[in-house]
């Protein structure tokens, strides 16, 4: 048990880490937005790359953020039944949920966007805009490293929900995980 609770905690530290860098992203997305306006109305100016930035930073936010959502539990979830049931069931439907959809959703977008990005790199897609970002392959990259992340927290949550099925409660399980 030592050696899977090694595991969750390395993944929930990892997925704690995504979230902080979103959070530094967070204010990055606002300076951006901000210089965005002060260049524009009180200036006269405009630049394409600063604004494909605001477009890449947000995307950044959301694409990785869907993990950290997940260990926060923060995603959507139809809370009627849900909310009162025991301890045991909570980790049977978010065990059953976890292998029955989430990591099926995350193979299907890891399999339909491979090729995809791929193609991207392999030309080094840019910008259409002259001025703008010369590295659309990069952004194009979040639909490989959103469904890894996910998968991720998602096996770390559905290996949580065994152990709690098993009656064990792991010690790298958050506070949070306990009372989705």
């Amino acid at each position: 048990m030592k050696f899977l609770d090694n595991i969750l905690q390395g993944i929930n530290c990892f997925t704690q880490w995504v979230g902080r860098v979103i959070a530094l992203l967070c204010l990055l997305l606002v300076s951006l937005t901000v210089l965005v306006v002060l260049l524009r109305y009180f200036f006269g100016m405009g630049s394409i790359a600063v604004q494909e930035s605001v477009t890449y930073v947000h995307s950044t936010i959301f694409m990785l953020g869907l993990a950290v959502a997940l260990q926060r539990g923060g995603h959507v979830r139809v809370d009627i039944f849900y909310r009162n049931f025991s301890a045991q069931r909570k980790a049977w439907v978010n065990f059953l949920v976890g292998m029955f959809f989430l990591l099926p959703f995350c193979g299907l977008i890891l399999f339909s966007s491979w090729d995809y990005v791929l193609a991207s790199w392999a030309i080094k897609e840019t910008s259409a805009e002259s001025g703008g970002i010369a590295a659309v392959y990069l952004l194009k990259s979040l639909m490989i490293l959103m469904p890894i992340t996910l998968a991720l927290q998602g096996l770390s949550q559905i290996l949580s929900s065994l152990l709690r099925i098993k009656g064990i409660t792991p010690k790298a399980a958050l506070t949070s995980e306990e009372d989705a």
